[in-house]
């Protein structure tokens, strides 16, 4: 999910500080505590005026009306997207450390896996995922998209396996706004059909997701934007081929934290991470969006998430590879009051290893 607020760089240091400080006490945050705790070099008055218009635009709120306040999802969204640098350091230290206490040469797959996922969910202190690689990957056999109306396009795509599955896709919006023809619009699609298929049959979905669209024909400059919406669909709907196992640490370390306090709300999540794997995996999986294109893991902050249990929670997974082929993932769950910086760090080393120990 991408929030659009424009904010001004005092606003942004407010919202950096607030949510720093709550991530670290838990506690809603006012301004007195941020003037003591961070050097702002301006007045408490300066930063509750601050803290008002971040509520306004629904990045923070008071959950008691007398009460400091604490980030909303879309306030840790600004936080993870424009404020923070995942911590290259962590990044090292986690790779290092997962060298040192895991001899590849000596162990099975399985056992290095298992063995990531406990060093993963004892430095993060969040639930490790991981899991088993695939043996065997869907691949693109056929594409086609079909006319609906003006605006509307199915794509319907089968593997090799000759699943086929369908998707309802909005059409890009020529610059004159005008009403396409039906003749000359079934022509063109018909024509990015025959690209798309010359382009993309007999790889593996999985792969799409990589693929650099933005060297296109001339001719097909106009469906830019729309192919890289049709990779994403193909890459989103491609589901397992085969059951994969799902590798859990740390349900007892993130327990601790004071949002999972209620009962109910843990056994829900304990029952996802034990009957209900099926459901979970395909977002494991997903890729990063094609909105950042520099990001290499995917970030599902509270009520993004898809699945009722985890929308209290971040999900924050990437995938690792068999060469270029992502063929299984690393992720950790955990609140949405997150340590993101680290977090993102240790599952980019997480992959980065679980990568080269497949090579």
């Amino acid at each position: 999910m991408s929030v659009q607020v424009n904010l001004t760089h005092r606003q942004q240091q407010v919202l950096w500080a607030t949510v720093r400080h709550y991530i670290a006490t838990a506690e809603p945050v006012g301004s007195e505590a941020l003037v003591k705790e961070y050097n702002l070099s301006v007045s408490s008055a300066t930063i509750r005026n601050a803290m008002g218009v971040l509520e306004k635009v629904g990045l923070l709120y008071q959950p008691h009306t007398s009460a400091g306040r604490v980030p909303s999802d879309s306030g840790y969204r600004i936080y993870v997207d424009q404020l923070i640098t995942p911590s290259n350091e962590l990044n090292l230290h986690v790779e290092q450390l997962l060298s040192d206490r895991l001899n590849r040469d000596d162990r099975s797959l399985e056992a290095v896996l298992r063995g990531a996922a406990q060093i993963l969910a004892t430095v993060s202190g969040y639930i490790a995922l991981i899991t088993t690689p695939q043996t065997q990957t869907a691949h693109l056999r056929h594409v086609q998209l079909v006319p609906v109306d003006s605006g509307r396009v199915m794509l319907i795509f089968v593997t090799n396996s000759y699943e086929t599955q369908s998707a309802l896709m909005e059409l890009p919006v020529a610059d004159d706004s005008s009403e396409p023809d039906a003749d000359l619009l079934e022509r063109e699609l018909q024509l990015l059909s025959n690209f798309l298929n010359s382009e993309l049959r007999g790889r593996a979905i999985a792969e799409l997701a990589t693929l650099d669209w933005s060297e296109l024909d001339r001719g097909f400059q106009r469906y830019g934007d729309f192919l890289k919406a049709i990779l994403s669909e193909l890459t989103r709907r491609s589901q397992f081929p085969a059951p994969t196992q799902l590798l859990i640490s740390g349900l007892s370390e993130v327990l601790r934290q004071p949002e999972f306090s209620e009962v109910q709300q843990v056994k829900t999540i304990v029952h996802l991470l034990e009957e209900e794997q099926d459901q979970l995996v395909p977002l494991i999986f997903e890729q990063p969006g094609f909105d950042k294109p520099g990001r290499r893991v995917m970030i599902r902050i509270g009520s993004e998430n898809l699945l009722e249990p985890i929308r209290t929670c971040t999900l924050i997974s990437s995938t690792y590879c068999k060469g270029t082929t992502p063929v299984g993932s690393v992720g950790v769950l955990g609140p949405t009051r997150m340590v993101y910086e680290n977090a993102i760090a240790l599952v980019e080393a997480a992959a980065d290893y679980l990568s080269d120990a497949l090579s």
